[in-house]
Parts: C-alpha cells; sequence; structure tokens
C-alpha cells in the first residue's frame, strides 16, 4: 500500500493557468513538469505546487483527480484551494 497524490499546479508565468495531477512523488512530478517533461504542461512553465494531498487507495485518488477536473471540481478549487487572483 503506497501513498497517491493528487495535485494542484499553477504556472508562475501564467498565473491563471493551473494543472491537476496525480503521482507518487510530488516533488519528482514537479521537476518533470518544469523540466518540460510533459507536454500538457511545457509551454506553461515554471509550475509551482498550490495543493497537494494523499490517498492509501489509488481508487480514490483517481476519483478525486477526475473529481477536480469536472467542472464542479473546477469550481470547488478555485473556492477553496486555488488562491485569489490579484488585480492590478
Amino acid at each position: 500500500m503506497g501513498k497517491h497524490f493528487v495535485y494542484i499546479l499553477q504556472s508562475i508565468g501564467e498565473s491563471e493557468q493551473y494543472y491537476v495531477g496525480l503521482c507518487e512523488d510530488v516533488e519528482t512530478r514537479l521537476q518533470a513538469h518544469n523540466n518540460g517533461q510533459s507536454p500538457l504542461t511545457s509551454k506553461f512553465k515554471p509550475w509551482r505546487v498550490i495543493f497537494y494531498c494523499w490517498f492509501d487507495e489509488i481508487t480514490k485518488a483517481a476519483a478525486f483527480e477526475r473529481y477536480l477536473k469536472s467542472g464542479s471540481g473546477r469550481a470547488f478549487a478555485a473556492r477553496h484551494i486555488r488562491p485569489a487572483q490579484e488585480t492590478n
């Protein structure tokens, strides 16, 4: 039984860009995103972790990741997880 992490990244250069993912090691996965090893995130690198949580069961972690990628999950994250957007 291992740990399965669901994480949310925010682009440092494009702060309105977020990415939700699932992994077993958040630090290693962040390095991979920032090294351009993921085609989906390479355009908006560098990234920072703004949230992560872990699950003992991969099925529960995958279900939570799917939820965060859904419309209601994105709204939940915007209200409760993601930092407020600064206005200048």
